[in-house]
């Protein structure tokens, strides 16, 4: 990255010494998130616990934010300039809790924030911090775009711990099903002819699907569990139901996909004689458009702290997963890089991630991902250079 298109390094350094300074701070939120994880939309005590910490600093916080009870925004800095966003999220997995590290990414996001708040007298610009809820289940970045949380933002910034350091987090589009079946019960023995069966239906639909896979792009995936597939053996179910992701790696070719795997839950109630019932998600998740100036500016931050990133051509092939950043960056300039915070062997959504999202190496991913977002944020709002080349890659870029 050339010098015109970096922020002052005397700014960069306090804001290392404030981070340095503050770890405890940083850690204690990460560490409380992450022994009370909370599902989508019910994030109410890590909201409560970063909204504390940004009002302490002396930051005005909107919460619930853009109609959502566990969303906030904070925004600072001069009444000129670019405006950049710092993203927060703070959700769990059911069962398997902090197991995506999503308490090492409110802490980056919020800490960046407030790092860059005892800089507001000198920033040539506005932070706006954003809580997002439900990146698990829901699209909490798509919902607040709709609701004008996001308008005026020239850059949106963010990380995601992983196994590794990545500049760019491979994300592809995707699409949430809930599907289910009412048959009518009966007694599986003694009247069988009586009953329609609701769960034939769906292990019929779910058995299309299993061959549908067979015939799809080798980058595209369909997945899903069955939810309620009855109460007992000797009554014929009238009631089974499923959750199922379909993902590709492009919006038409999601849409293509989709209309696919609902003909085969329409086989299975045409086959039965069950009553089917689909919902989609209202929001699909879009595939990530990562910003490569403003990729290639985290990633120098974060080297000069002391990480190494993996080169994008090593990575396996369809090695991705889905986020609603993805819906963020089609809209504006935005990455998603990932940052070690467990060995390399360890993916995200298990039990030994978890530990590690709340154990040493995710403390260190906290305070380098705190560090490398606030100076990647001072980097474009100081560099009118990078501004402009942040603006006219995206502009450019072109949605498949």
């Amino acid at each position: 990255m050339a010098d015109h298109d970096r922020a002052p390094e005397a700014l960069k350094q306090k804001v290392e010494e404030w981070v340095d300074a503050n770890h405890e701070l940083l850690l204690d939120i990460s560490h409380q998130i992450h022994a009370n994880p909370e599902l989508a939309f019910k994030e109410r005590a890590a909201c409560a616990l970063l909204v504390d910490a940004l009002n302490k600093a002396g930051l005005d916080v909107e919460s619930p934010c853009g109609g959502l009870d566990t969303a906030f925004a904070a925004e600072f800095g001069g009444n000129a300039g670019p405006t950049v966003a710092l993203l927060a999220e703070y959700d769990a997995l059911p069962e398997i809790g902090h197991a995506c590290g999503h308490n090492l990414i409110a802490t980056a996001g919020v800490g960046a924030g407030l790092a860059l708040a005892a800089l507001d007298e000198e920033l040539p610009g506005r932070v706006r911090v954003l809580g997002t809820p439900a990146e698990e289940a829901g699209g909490g970045k798509e919902l607040m775009m709709r609701a004008g949380v996001f308008e005026g933002v020239d850059a949106a910034l963010m990380i995601h711990p992983a196994g590794f350091n990545l500049g760019a987090m491979p994300c592809i589009c995707m699409s949430g099903v809930k599907v289910a079946y009412r048959g009518r019960a009966s007694h599986a023995s003694a009247a069988p002819e009586r009953g329609v069966n609701a769960l034939d239906a769906l292990v019929m639909a779910y058995q299309s699907i299993a061959a549908l896979r067979q015939h799809i792009r080798g980058d595209e995936r369909v997945h899903g569990i069955i939810t309620d597939g009855g109460q007992a053996a000797n009554i014929v179910p009238d009631y089974a139901a499923a959750v199922f992701f379909v993902r590709s790696p492009f919006q038409k070719g999601l849409e293509k996909l989709r209309a696919r795997v609902q003909a085969c839950f329409e086989a299975g109630a045409a086959a039965t004689g069950a009553e089917l019932e689909v919902q989609w998600a209202p929001v699909d998740y879009l595939d990530l458009r990562s910003n490569l100036p403003l990729e290639e500016a985290f990633v120098e931050n974060a080297e000069r702290l002391g990480r190494e990133f993996i080169p994008k051509s090593k990575m396996a092939p369809m090695m991705a997963g889905s986020t609603d950043m993805g819906n963020v960056s089609h809209q504006f300039p935005a990455i998603h890089p990932m940052i070690a915070a467990a060995p390399m062997n360890v993916s995200i959504h298990n039990r030994a991630f978890a530990d590690h999202a709340g154990g040493e190496l995710g403390d260190a991913a906290a305070i380098d991902g705190t560090k490398a977002l606030a100076m990647t944020a001072l980097d474009f709002l100081y560099s009118p250079s990078l501004q402009e080349r942040t603006r006219n890659v995206f502009e450019t870029s072109e949605a498949r």
